[in-house]
Protein backbone atom coordinates (compact mmCIF):
# COMPACT_ATOMS: atom_id res chain seq x y z
CA UNK A 1 0.00 0.00 0.00
CA UNK A 2 1.60 3.70 -0.87
CA UNK A 3 1.68 6.63 1.51
CA UNK A 4 -1.15 8.23 -0.40
CA UNK A 5 -3.60 5.18 0.17
CA UNK A 6 -2.74 5.31 3.35
CA UNK A 7 -3.48 8.53 4.07
CA UNK A 8 -6.81 8.00 2.57
CA UNK A 9 -7.87 5.42 5.08
CA UNK A 10 -7.01 7.44 7.94
CA UNK A 11 -9.25 10.39 6.74
CA UNK A 12 -12.98 10.95 6.44
CA UNK A 13 -14.16 11.87 3.42
CA UNK A 14 -18.18 11.47 3.73
CA UNK A 15 -20.18 11.73 7.20
CA UNK A 16 -23.36 10.93 6.95
CA UNK A 17 -26.07 8.93 9.06
CA UNK A 18 -28.32 6.35 7.63
CA UNK A 19 -30.82 6.39 10.11
CA UNK A 20 -33.67 3.10 9.76
CA UNK A 21 -34.43 3.11 13.76
CA UNK A 22 -37.74 4.95 15.28
CA UNK A 23 -36.56 5.58 18.41
CA UNK A 24 -32.98 7.32 18.03
CA UNK A 25 -32.72 10.70 19.28
CA UNK A 26 -29.35 11.43 19.32
CA UNK A 27 -26.24 9.33 17.27
CA UNK A 28 -22.29 10.10 17.56
CA UNK A 29 -20.46 9.58 13.99
CA UNK A 30 -18.10 6.88 14.76
CA UNK A 31 -14.71 8.40 13.33
CA UNK A 32 -12.83 5.37 14.34
CA UNK A 33 -9.61 7.86 15.21
CA UNK A 34 -9.74 9.21 11.61
CA UNK A 35 -9.41 12.90 11.02
CA UNK A 36 -11.67 15.13 9.12
CA UNK A 37 -9.95 16.46 5.92
CA UNK A 38 -10.51 19.78 4.03
CA UNK A 39 -13.46 19.24 1.19
CA UNK A 40 -15.07 15.90 3.03
CA UNK A 41 -18.44 15.83 2.49
CA UNK A 42 -21.17 15.74 5.16
CA UNK A 43 -24.79 14.56 4.37
CA UNK A 44 -27.54 15.59 6.47
CA UNK A 45 -31.18 14.24 5.99
CA UNK A 46 -34.59 15.43 6.55
CA UNK A 47 -35.35 16.02 10.27
CA UNK A 48 -31.24 15.75 11.15
CA UNK A 49 -29.48 18.42 12.50
CA UNK A 50 -25.68 17.51 12.65
CA UNK A 51 -23.34 19.05 15.48
CA UNK A 52 -19.64 19.73 15.86
CA UNK A 53 -18.32 19.50 18.85
CA UNK A 54 -14.45 20.28 19.33
CA UNK A 55 -12.50 19.85 23.09
CA UNK A 56 -15.77 19.84 24.58
CA UNK A 57 -16.83 23.34 22.71
CA UNK A 58 -20.29 23.43 20.60
CA UNK A 59 -19.15 24.23 17.00
CA UNK A 60 -20.85 24.71 13.40
CA UNK A 61 -24.27 23.09 13.37
CA UNK A 62 -25.76 21.85 9.60
CA UNK A 63 -29.46 21.38 8.86
CA UNK A 64 -30.73 19.20 5.72
CA UNK A 65 -28.86 19.05 2.90
CA UNK A 66 -24.65 18.36 1.09
CA UNK A 67 -22.00 20.65 2.70
CA UNK A 68 -18.41 20.58 1.61
CA UNK A 69 -16.78 21.47 4.43
CA UNK A 70 -14.17 24.18 3.57
CA UNK A 71 -13.38 27.39 5.81
CA UNK A 72 -15.95 29.43 3.99
CA UNK A 73 -18.59 27.11 6.71
CA UNK A 74 -17.21 26.06 9.37
CA UNK A 75 -16.38 29.56 10.45
CA UNK A 76 -16.75 28.28 14.33
CA UNK A 77 -14.46 25.83 13.96
CA UNK A 78 -12.26 27.62 12.61
CA UNK A 79 -11.76 30.08 14.97
CA UNK A 80 -11.39 27.20 18.10
CA UNK A 81 -8.94 25.56 16.25
CA UNK A 82 -7.30 28.81 15.36
CA UNK A 83 -6.40 28.59 12.03
CA UNK A 84 -4.35 31.52 11.06
CA UNK A 85 -5.14 30.80 7.13
CA UNK A 86 -8.29 29.15 7.35
CA UNK A 87 -8.69 25.02 6.72
CA UNK A 88 -6.05 23.51 5.24
CA UNK A 89 -4.70 20.68 7.40
CA UNK A 90 -6.90 17.79 8.77
CA UNK A 91 -8.07 18.06 12.37
CA UNK A 92 -10.44 15.84 14.74
CA UNK A 93 -13.85 17.00 16.17
CA UNK A 94 -16.88 14.74 17.38
CA UNK A 95 -20.20 15.22 15.21
CA UNK A 96 -23.42 14.39 16.59
CA UNK A 97 -26.27 13.34 14.52
CA UNK A 98 -29.91 14.77 16.01
CA UNK A 99 -33.56 13.76 14.71
CA UNK A 100 -35.23 16.36 14.98
CA UNK A 101 -38.45 14.62 14.00
CA UNK A 102 -42.11 15.02 15.64
CA UNK A 103 -41.90 12.08 18.32
CA UNK A 104 -45.57 11.32 19.37
CA UNK A 105 -47.46 9.31 22.12
CA UNK A 106 -45.17 9.74 24.65
CA UNK A 107 -47.07 8.90 28.11
CA UNK A 108 -46.64 11.01 31.36
CA UNK A 109 -47.21 10.80 34.76
CA UNK A 110 -46.83 11.73 38.64
CA UNK A 111 -45.30 8.98 40.73
CA UNK A 112 -46.16 10.59 44.36
CA UNK A 113 -49.26 13.24 44.62
CA UNK A 114 -48.88 16.75 43.56
CA UNK A 115 -49.05 18.99 46.06
CA UNK A 116 -51.83 21.84 44.56
CA UNK A 117 -53.59 24.84 45.99
CA UNK A 118 -56.86 24.56 45.78
CA UNK A 119 -59.43 27.92 45.92
CA UNK A 120 -62.79 25.64 47.01
CA UNK A 121 -60.56 22.77 49.20
CA UNK A 122 -57.58 24.14 50.05
CA UNK A 123 -54.42 21.90 50.07
CA UNK A 124 -55.06 19.23 47.64
CA UNK A 125 -52.81 15.58 46.74
CA UNK A 126 -53.48 14.96 43.21
CA UNK A 127 -52.14 12.27 40.63
CA UNK A 128 -52.18 13.14 36.82
CA UNK A 129 -50.87 11.16 33.55
CA UNK A 130 -51.58 11.65 30.06
CA UNK A 131 -49.48 11.62 27.28
CA UNK A 132 -47.00 14.65 25.07
CA UNK A 133 -45.45 14.90 21.71
CA UNK A 134 -42.39 16.32 21.47
CA UNK A 135 -39.13 17.30 19.22
CA UNK A 136 -36.24 18.78 19.47
CA UNK A 137 -35.22 22.53 18.39
CA UNK A 138 -32.53 23.65 20.33
CA UNK A 139 -29.45 21.20 19.56
CA UNK A 140 -26.60 21.87 21.92
CA UNK A 141 -29.22 22.49 25.15
CA UNK A 142 -30.46 19.03 24.33
CA UNK A 143 -26.98 17.88 23.56
CA UNK A 144 -25.87 19.48 26.84
CA UNK A 145 -28.70 18.85 29.44
CA UNK A 146 -30.34 15.40 28.31
CA UNK A 147 -28.11 13.28 26.33
CA UNK A 148 -25.22 13.83 27.43
CA UNK A 149 -22.04 12.18 25.78
CA UNK A 150 -24.26 9.31 25.47
CA UNK A 151 -23.42 8.08 21.73
CA UNK A 152 -26.06 6.27 20.97
CA UNK A 153 -29.03 7.99 22.84
CA UNK A 154 -32.72 6.26 22.08
CA UNK A 155 -36.46 7.24 23.21
CA UNK A 156 -36.72 4.88 26.00
CA UNK A 157 -33.45 7.14 27.90
CA UNK A 158 -35.55 10.14 26.82
CA UNK A 159 -38.55 8.84 28.64
CA UNK A 160 -36.49 7.52 31.90
CA UNK A 161 -34.73 11.14 32.28
CA UNK A 162 -36.87 13.53 31.23
CA UNK A 163 -40.30 12.01 33.06
CA UNK A 164 -39.89 13.80 36.17
CA UNK A 165 -38.79 16.73 34.94
CA UNK A 166 -41.97 17.10 32.72
CA UNK A 167 -43.77 16.34 35.57
CA UNK A 168 -42.02 19.13 37.20
CA UNK A 169 -42.62 21.63 34.91
CA UNK A 170 -46.48 19.94 34.64
CA UNK A 171 -46.95 20.95 38.42
CA UNK A 172 -44.98 24.17 38.30
CA UNK A 173 -47.22 25.28 35.44
CA UNK A 174 -50.59 24.08 36.83
CA UNK A 175 -50.12 26.19 40.44
CA UNK A 176 -49.34 29.10 38.28
CA UNK A 177 -52.52 28.90 36.18
CA UNK A 178 -54.19 28.06 39.31
CA UNK A 179 -56.82 25.93 37.96
CA UNK A 180 -59.22 25.11 40.43
CA UNK A 181 -59.32 20.65 41.13
CA UNK A 182 -62.94 20.70 40.09
CA UNK A 183 -62.54 22.66 36.67
CA UNK A 184 -59.40 20.29 36.31
CA UNK A 185 -61.34 16.86 36.48
CA UNK A 186 -64.18 18.84 33.87
CA UNK A 187 -61.78 20.26 31.31
CA UNK A 188 -59.01 17.82 30.65
CA UNK A 189 -58.86 18.77 26.52
CA UNK A 190 -58.38 22.26 27.50
CA UNK A 191 -56.15 21.99 30.48
CA UNK A 192 -53.50 20.75 28.05
CA UNK A 193 -53.71 24.08 25.90
CA UNK A 194 -54.26 26.22 28.34
CA UNK A 195 -51.07 24.76 30.04
CA UNK A 196 -49.04 24.76 26.40
CA UNK A 197 -47.57 28.35 26.71
CA UNK A 198 -46.62 28.13 30.61
CA UNK A 199 -44.63 24.37 29.80
CA UNK A 200 -43.27 24.96 26.32
CA UNK A 201 -41.16 27.91 27.74
CA UNK A 202 -39.50 26.19 30.40
CA UNK A 203 -38.64 23.05 28.39
CA UNK A 204 -37.13 24.98 25.20
CA UNK A 205 -34.69 26.86 27.44
CA UNK A 206 -33.98 24.10 30.04
CA UNK A 207 -33.73 21.33 28.01
CA UNK A 208 -34.34 22.05 24.36
CA UNK A 209 -37.04 20.34 23.25
CA UNK A 210 -40.84 21.88 22.50
CA UNK A 211 -44.42 20.01 23.10
CA UNK A 212 -46.43 20.27 20.30
CA UNK A 213 -49.13 18.68 22.11
CA UNK A 214 -49.65 17.94 25.87
CA UNK A 215 -52.75 15.61 26.81
CA UNK A 216 -53.59 15.51 30.63
CA UNK A 217 -55.62 12.17 30.64
CA UNK A 218 -56.50 11.84 34.06
CA UNK A 219 -56.79 14.01 37.70
CA UNK A 220 -57.74 12.46 40.41
CA UNK A 221 -57.78 13.26 44.30
CA UNK A 222 -57.97 11.60 47.58
CA UNK A 223 -60.96 9.89 48.58
CA UNK A 224 -62.12 12.40 50.64
CA UNK A 225 -61.78 14.93 48.18
CA UNK A 226 -64.10 12.93 46.00
CA UNK A 227 -66.60 12.58 48.35
CA UNK A 228 -66.39 16.42 48.70
CA UNK A 229 -67.17 16.90 44.70
CA UNK A 230 -69.77 14.06 44.59
CA UNK A 231 -71.94 15.85 47.79
CA UNK A 232 -71.00 19.37 45.59
CA UNK A 233 -72.31 17.82 43.05
CA UNK A 234 -75.55 16.36 44.83
CA UNK A 235 -76.70 19.88 46.00
CA UNK A 236 -76.37 21.19 42.68
CA UNK A 237 -78.72 17.94 41.35
CA UNK A 238 -81.27 19.37 43.90
CA UNK A 239 -81.17 22.62 43.52
CA UNK A 240 -84.34 24.86 45.58
CA UNK A 241 -83.74 22.54 49.03
CA UNK A 242 -87.44 23.37 49.34
CA UNK A 243 -88.72 22.14 46.62
CA UNK A 244 -86.50 18.95 47.18
CA UNK A 245 -88.44 18.61 50.41
CA UNK A 246 -91.76 19.40 49.60
CA UNK A 247 -91.26 16.14 47.42
CA UNK A 248 -90.04 14.28 49.22
CA UNK A 249 -93.22 14.25 52.17
CA UNK A 250 -95.28 14.25 48.69
CA UNK A 251 -93.98 10.86 47.30
CA UNK A 252 -93.57 9.62 51.06
CA UNK A 253 -96.88 10.25 52.21
CA UNK A 254 -98.51 8.48 49.19
CA UNK A 255 -97.12 5.69 50.00
CA UNK A 256 -98.58 6.17 52.96
CA UNK A 257 -98.13 7.69 56.53
CA UNK A 258 -96.70 4.85 58.96
CA UNK A 259 -95.28 3.26 55.77
CA UNK A 260 -91.87 1.78 56.11
CA UNK A 261 -89.31 1.71 53.38
CA UNK A 262 -87.34 4.38 51.45
CA UNK A 263 -90.18 6.32 50.86
CA UNK A 264 -91.68 6.15 54.32
CA UNK A 265 -88.09 6.73 55.81
CA UNK A 266 -87.89 10.03 53.44
CA UNK A 267 -91.08 11.01 54.29
CA UNK A 268 -90.44 11.02 57.96
CA UNK A 269 -86.90 12.95 57.14
CA UNK A 270 -88.56 15.70 55.00
CA UNK A 271 -91.47 16.30 57.18
CA UNK A 272 -89.02 16.37 60.66
CA UNK A 273 -86.96 19.31 57.90
CA UNK A 274 -89.86 21.02 57.43
CA UNK A 275 -91.27 20.76 61.28
CA UNK A 276 -87.85 22.01 62.61
CA UNK A 277 -87.90 24.63 59.97
CA UNK A 278 -91.08 25.87 61.54
CA UNK A 279 -90.11 25.06 64.98
CA UNK A 280 -87.29 27.98 64.46
CA UNK A 281 -89.59 30.15 62.59
CA UNK A 282 -92.17 30.30 65.43
CA UNK A 283 -92.25 33.08 67.62
CA UNK A 284 -95.95 32.93 68.83
CA UNK A 285 -97.52 30.61 72.04
CA UNK A 286 -99.75 27.77 71.95
CA UNK A 287 -102.90 30.28 72.68
CA UNK A 288 -104.06 33.55 71.45
CA UNK A 289 -103.42 35.97 73.95
CA UNK A 290 -106.77 37.57 73.50
CA UNK A 291 -108.81 34.55 74.34
CA UNK A 292 -109.46 33.34 78.24
CA UNK A 293 -108.58 30.15 78.71
CA UNK A 294 -111.53 27.61 79.59
CA UNK A 295 -111.67 24.36 82.48
CA UNK A 296 -110.06 21.93 81.35
CA UNK A 297 -111.20 18.38 80.97
CA UNK A 298 -109.26 15.42 80.58
CA UNK A 299 -105.83 14.15 81.83
CA UNK A 300 -104.73 17.50 82.86
CA UNK A 301 -108.48 18.91 83.91
CA UNK A 302 -107.89 18.29 87.77
CA UNK A 303 -104.89 19.46 87.69
CA UNK A 304 -106.43 23.52 86.49
CA UNK A 305 -103.86 23.08 83.90
CA UNK A 306 -103.46 26.37 81.29
CA UNK A 307 -101.13 26.18 78.55
CA UNK A 308 -98.21 28.36 78.50
CA UNK A 309 -97.35 31.29 76.15
CA UNK A 310 -94.25 30.87 73.50
CA UNK A 311 -94.79 27.10 73.00
CA UNK A 312 -93.28 25.50 69.67
CA UNK A 313 -95.42 24.73 67.04
CA UNK A 314 -95.44 20.96 67.69
CA UNK A 315 -94.87 19.02 70.35
CA UNK A 316 -94.32 15.63 71.33
CA UNK A 317 -95.35 13.27 73.79
CA UNK A 318 -93.29 14.27 76.34
CA UNK A 319 -93.95 17.85 75.95
CA UNK A 320 -97.05 17.39 76.41
CA UNK A 321 -96.95 15.37 79.31
CA UNK A 322 -94.92 18.01 80.73
CA UNK A 323 -97.88 20.79 80.33
CA UNK A 324 -100.45 18.94 81.39
CA UNK A 325 -98.18 17.88 84.38
CA UNK A 326 -99.37 14.08 83.71
CA UNK A 327 -97.49 10.81 82.64
CA UNK A 328 -95.85 10.59 79.30
CA UNK A 329 -98.22 6.73 78.74
CA UNK A 330 -101.60 9.03 79.75
CA UNK A 331 -101.04 11.47 76.79
CA UNK A 332 -100.55 8.60 74.95
CA UNK A 333 -103.57 6.74 75.51
CA UNK A 334 -105.39 9.74 74.82
CA UNK A 335 -103.89 9.71 71.17
CA UNK A 336 -104.38 6.51 70.50
CA UNK A 337 -108.46 7.26 72.34
CA UNK A 338 -108.78 10.19 70.08
CA UNK A 339 -109.30 12.54 72.69
CA UNK A 340 -106.06 14.46 72.14
CA UNK A 341 -106.40 15.21 68.41
CA UNK A 342 -102.27 14.20 66.93
CA UNK A 343 -100.58 12.91 64.01
CA UNK A 344 -98.68 10.01 64.05
CA UNK A 345 -95.60 10.19 61.89
CA UNK A 346 -93.84 6.51 61.60
CA UNK A 347 -93.77 5.61 64.95
CA UNK A 348 -93.78 9.05 66.70
CA UNK A 349 -96.68 11.45 67.82
CA UNK A 350 -96.74 15.35 67.39
CA UNK A 351 -99.48 17.98 68.64
CA UNK A 352 -100.14 20.88 67.27
CA UNK A 353 -100.85 24.01 69.39
CA UNK A 354 -103.90 24.45 67.92
CA UNK A 355 -105.09 20.37 69.21
CA UNK A 356 -103.78 21.00 72.47
CA UNK A 357 -105.65 24.17 72.56
CA UNK A 358 -108.74 22.18 71.68
CA UNK A 359 -108.10 19.68 74.38
CA UNK A 360 -107.54 22.20 77.13
CA UNK A 361 -110.76 23.91 76.40
CA UNK A 362 -112.67 20.59 75.66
Amino acid sequence: MGLMDYLKTQLLDIIQWEDDSRDTLSWRFPDEDKEIKRGAQLIVRESQMAQFVYLGQFGDAFGPGKHTLVTDNIPILSTLKGWKYGFESPFKADIYFVNTRLFTGNKWGTSNPVMLRDPDFGIVRARAFGTYDFRVVNVPTFLKEVAGTDHHFRLDEFADTMRSRIVSVFSDALASAKVPVLDVAARYSELGDALMPLINPALTSKYGIELPSFVVENVSVPPEVEQAIDKRSSMAAIGNLNDYVKLQMAEGLAKGEGGGGPGGMAAQFAVGMAMAQQMMQQTGGVLSQSTPAAAPTGPGASAGISAPAGLPELLNPAEVAQILKVAESDVLASLEAGDLKGRKIGTTWRVTRAALDEFLRG
